[in-house]
Parts: structure tokens; sequence; C-alpha cells
């Protein structure tokens, strides 16, 4: 009973940490949904050379991101005219940090951590995207755009609908991205409390030691398993009140977000397999050594990890931020993922065809496929419900091949179909 107690208190103590300063983050990611499109990243993306590669790295760090929502973001963004070495540099930028994360950072880490790790995710995203460039110039394979790319302008294509914008951008920071994020929040919680709660002090330093040997068994325990950028805070923290150097800690916040088994693999498929080698590598290398670097600072300036407020909020404040925080993660679990695009006026009589697909994670995914199957002309309306991993499509002179080769070059898998018919309720 009184571990029980211990693991409540140690939960209680980080959500009081970083309820405000997540509600902050929440709400700049709703603002950032409004303004940084996806349209908007594939204009400047569909060049080569090292000036995409830079524009998709800087776009990656605000966007609120995991590295399972980036996927079809990313096979978007190729399909529509960027580059490989720029979707790369896309893919390891975005799902190691988001606006919502570096707050969350700051609060539990403080301000060096917060702003070392953008910095990282950004030099990592270069670097990943000019060795791809490099390689398949150097191999004479650089893929190329063949013919121009047409971006779907229709209004079918936004899948925003129109109205106030700022509660555009407070539903999607405290409904849209909550949905996605808060079951792994409140995960991410319970593990660093109960390493608090559980782990004697020194533990890992004793075990481990503070040269190369943590680093190297944060990257392999980092890179298969799913963790969220924000998520990944509290745990890193701590790990790092139990023994652990900054230095692991921050490959730890690199690896986990930035990549998964699963999102290794559809890479793997998207793109190809050179492609996903220099993924893999460009994350191991990188979090090595910015995790080296960064005891190196650590160590030399006698620099500490901050892992109280910077500023005396008063506690009914912090308990105020706290309740809001866990009511919103907590419906937000129980909220249902289902996104219907706007349905057209025709008259015309529907063909309706319902996939199952295997992979949709997030309400990223929804969006991703809802807009890339609106692109047909010949679509009238797309539903999706994650919970049944369903895809309904109405509309005309249905083709089953490339309503399936739509969904499968965004990197998921047809699991099961069902044929096209002339009627029928989506559930």
């Amino acid at each position: 009973m009184n571990v029980i107690h211990s693991i409540a208190i140690e939960f209680w103590n980080t959500l009081c940490e970083m309820s405000p300063y997540l509600l902050f983050g929440f709400l700049m990611a709703g603002i950032l949904s409004i303004w940084i499109t996806p349209e908007l990243v594939e204009k400047h993306l569909g060049s080569h050379g090292l000036v995409p590669i830079l524009k998709a790295a800087i776009f990656g760090i605000p966007l609120p991101l995991c590295s399972c929502g980036v996927i079809p973001v990313a096979a978007s963004l190729r399909q529509h005219g960027a580059s490989k070495a720029a979707t790369l540099a896309f893919l390891l930028s975005t799902p190691q940090t988001g606006v919502d994360s570096i707050f969350v950072t700051y609060s539990l880490l403080g301000p060096v951590f917060a702003v070392f790790r953008p910095i990282v995710a950004l030099l990592t995203g270069i670097a990943g995207g000019i060795s791809l460039s490099e390689i398949e110039k150097s191999s004479n394979t650089a893929s190329q755009v063949k013919g121009s790319i047409t971006v779907c302008k229709d209004s079918c294509c936004k899948i925003s609908k129109k109205g106030n914008r700022l509660r555009e951008a407070i539903n999607y920071g405290f409904s849209t991205l909550t949905a996605d994020i808060a079951k792994p929040i409140l995960i991410g919680l319970i593990i660093a409390a109960s390493i608090s709660a559980l782990v004697p002090d020194n533990f890992f330093s004793i075990l481990l030691g503070t040269g190369l040997g943590p680093k190297i068994v944060m990257m392999l325990a980092g890179i298969p398993v799913y963790v969220c950028a924000t998520a990944s805070v509290p745990v890193a923290a701590a790990l790092i009140a139990k023994g652990i150097t900054p230095g692991a800690a921050i490959v730890f916040l690199m690896t986990g977000p930035a990549t998964n088994a699963a999102a290794i693999t559809t890479i793997w498929k998207i793109m190809d397999k050179r492609t996903g080698i220099v993924y893999l590598i460009t994350v191991a290398v990188s979090s090595l050594a910015s995790g080296v670097l960064f005891d190196w600072f650590f160590f030399a300036e006698n620099t500490t990890v901050h892992t109280s407020s910077h500023w005396m909020m008063p506690m009914e404040l912090k308990i105020f931020f706290s309740v809001a925080l866990l009511t919103i993660l907590i419906r937000s679990i129980f909220i249902k993922h289902k996104l219907q695009a706007p349905k057209s006026n025709t008259k015309e009589p529907l063909e309706k065809a319902t996939v199952i697909v295997n992979g949709m994670h997030c309400s990223q995914c929804i969006h991703s496929i809802t807009r890339a199957i609106m692109e047909l002309p010949e679509i009238q309306d797309v539903q999706i419900s994650l919970e049944q991993k369903k895809v309904q499509i109405s509309g005309t002179n249905l083709d089953e091949n490339i309503l399936f080769n739509k969904i499968n070059q965004l990197g998921y898998a047809v699991e099961r179909k069902e044929d096209i018919y002339n009627t029928g309720e989506f559930s």
C-alpha cells in the first residue's frame, strides 16, 4: 500500500510541474496547426538541393507529430513533389520535438534541455537529408519527380472547416492532439512515478556507469519502442534523478520519439531500403554524438539539471492546472476518432466502398488518408473510424485498385476489403 501511495504522490508532483506548460503547449500547437498546413509545407519542399532540406527540418521542429503520425504526412509530401532528402529531413526532425514537448521539457528539465533538444532535432534532420542527397548523387540514382506535381487546391481537400480560427486552434490543441497523445502521456507519467518511487538513488550510475555505456543502452532501448516526444520527458527526468547522465537522457529523448519498429518498417516500404538505412544510422550516430556532447557540456560547465518550477506558482493554481490537464487527458482517451470530409450536394447515385486499413493510429492518419482520397475527382465523401480501422468511401465509378493504391502509398495496408455497393450505413 505504501508503494502505491508513493507512486501516486510522484505522479501528482510531476503532473503539477508540467501541467501549466503542457496546457500552454497544446494551445500553441493548435495555433500552429492553423498557420502551418500540409499545403504550405509542400509548397516549400518541392525542389532539390540544400534549401528544401533545411526548410523541411525547420518545419518539423514545432509540429506536434509523433513517429507514427509523421509517416503519412511525409508520404504525402513525397507524393506532392518533395525530394527524398527533404522528406527524410522532415521524418527525422519532426517527431523528436514539438511546441508542446518543448514547454514540458522546460518545465521538468530546465532551459538547457529545452534549447538543446530542438537544436539537435534540426541538426539531425539536416544531417540525414544531406547524407541521403550525397549518397544518391554519388550513385547517380537521385530520385527525380517526373512531370509536374499538381497539389489539390479544391475545397474538398481542405479538411479543416471554415469558421472561427481561434475555435479551430483550441479544438485541435485540446481535442484532436490530446486524443492522440493522452494515453502515452499518462503511461509516461506512471512509468516516471514508478521509477521515482521504486528505484534507489544513483541506481543507474552504479549499474551502467557514466561513459558511453548508458548512452548505448538508452539508444538500443529507444529505437524500437514508441514513446511520444512529450511523454518521454517525465521518464527522462525520473531516469536522471536515479543516476542516468544528462547525455544518456538526451539519447533517450531523441531515439524514443524519433523511431519505433512500425515506423522503421513503413519508411523502408514507402521510401526504399537505402533511405531506411540512412534514417537508422543518422538517428543512432546523431543521438550518441549529442549525448557525448551534452555530458561534456554539463560536466565542463558544472551545470545542474533543473527539476523544479522556475517561478513560485501558487499551489492553488498548480492544482487547478493539474486537474484541468488530467480531465482533458482522461476525456480525450474516450473521444471517438472519427473525421468526415465535406459532403457533396451531387444528386448522382453514389457507390460506396468500405476497406479495413491496418496501421491507422491517430488523427493525422485520418487527415492524411482523407486528403489523399479526396484528391480523386470521383470521390464525394470519406468517413473513417480508427476503432474499427474502417474507411468508407463514397463516389461515382469507384475503382478499387486506384483507391487501394492511394492508401498503400501513404504507408498503410488494406487488410481486408468489402465490395463496392450502392447503399449502406457507416458505423
